[in-house]
C-alpha cells in the first residue's frame, strides 16, 4: 500500500490549517524567503536523481522528446484553461477585486500541489518502488508552503489536500501496473529523468528560469520505453 500521497496530503491539510490560523502573525520576511528556500531544496532532490542515470542519451532524448509533445499538446495551456474555468465558476460571487485575487491566488497553488512534476514523480516512482522519498521530501515542501499561503488565502488552501490525494493514488496505482515490464536500466533512466524535472521546478521557483515544466511532463511516460529501445540495441 502507498503512503505517500496521504503524508503528503496530510502535510497540505496541516499546514493550510496552521497558516489559517496564524495568519498575519507570520513575519513577512519568511513568507518572502522560504519559496527560494523550496526552490533550492527541489534542485537538490534533483541533482541527486540523475547521478542515478544509466543512459545519457536515454535521459537527453526522453526529455527533448516528451517536452516536443508537450509543447505540441499545448498541456500547460490546457491546464492553465481548466484552471480559468474553475476560477469562472468559484468567481459567480461577485467581481470584487480582492474576490479576484484571492481565486487567482487559489487557483495557482491548486495547480502547484496538485499539478507539478515533484508530485507525478514522486506519486509514479511510489508506485512502481514502494520507495515515497520523493513524496516524503514534497511533503516537507508543501507543509510550509501551504502555510505560507494560508495567512492569506485562508483555510480553503487546507482543503487541496483532497484532490492532491485522490490525483497521486491514481498516478500511483496505475504506474503498479507497469512495474512488471521494467528493468533497473529502466527505472533508473526513469528516475534521471524526473530529476531534470525537479531542477526545471526549482528554477522556477526561485524565478531564475520559467521552464514549462507541465509540458515536460510526457517525458516521463516516454522515458521507460526509450530506455528499453535503447538497451536493445545500443545496450550489453
Amino acid at each position: 500500500m502507498v503512503t505517500g500521497p496521504f503524508i503528503n496530503g496530510a502535510a497540505v491539510l496541516i499546514g493550510g490549517l496552521l497558516g489559517a490560523l496564524l495568519g498575519s502573525k507570520l513575519p513577512e520576511r519568511l513568507r518572502v524567503t522560504m519559496p527560494s528556500i523550496f526552490g533550492l531544496a527541489s534542485l537538490g532532490i534533483g541533482v541527486l536523481l540523475i547521478v542515478k542515470c544509466a543512459n545519457l542519451p536515454v535521459m537527453v532524448l526522453s526529455t527533448l522528446l516528451g517536452t516536443i509533445i508537450g509543447e505540441l499538446c499545448y498541456m500547460e495551456r490546457g491546464i492553465n484553461a481548466v484552471a480559468g474555468k474553475a476560477r469562472s465558476l468559484l468567481d459567480k460571487g461577485g467581481k470584487n477585486g480582492g474576490h479576484d485575487a484571492f481565486i487567482q491566488n487559489f487557483v495557482a497553488i491548486l495547480i502547484l500541489f496538485c499539478a507539478s512534476g515533484t508530485g507525478v514523480f514522486g506519486a509514479m516512482q511510489e508506485g512502481m518502488t514502494g520507495d515515497p522519498t520523493i513524496l516524503i521530501a514534497k511533503s516537507f515542501l508543501d507543509f510550509f508552503t501551504a502555510m505560507i499561503f494560508a495567512t492569506t488565502l485562508g483555510v480553503a488552501v487546507a482543503f487541496i489536500a483532497f484532490p492532491l490525494v485522490a490525483i497521486q493514488l491514481t498516478l500511483a496505482w496505475c504506474a503498479a501496473i507497469i512495474l512488471p515490464l521494467t528493468t533497473p536500466a529502466m527505472m533508473a533512466d526513469f528516475t534521471a529523468v524526473g530529476g531534470v524535472l525537479l531542477l526545471a521546478t526549482g528554477l522556477r521557483i526561485c524565478g531564475i528560469k520559467m521552464f514549462p515544466v507541465v509540458n515536460m511532463l510526457p517525458a516521463l511516460i516516454i522515458s521507460m520505453p526509450i530506455s528499453a529501445l535503447w538497451m536493445h540495441f545500443f545496450g550489453g
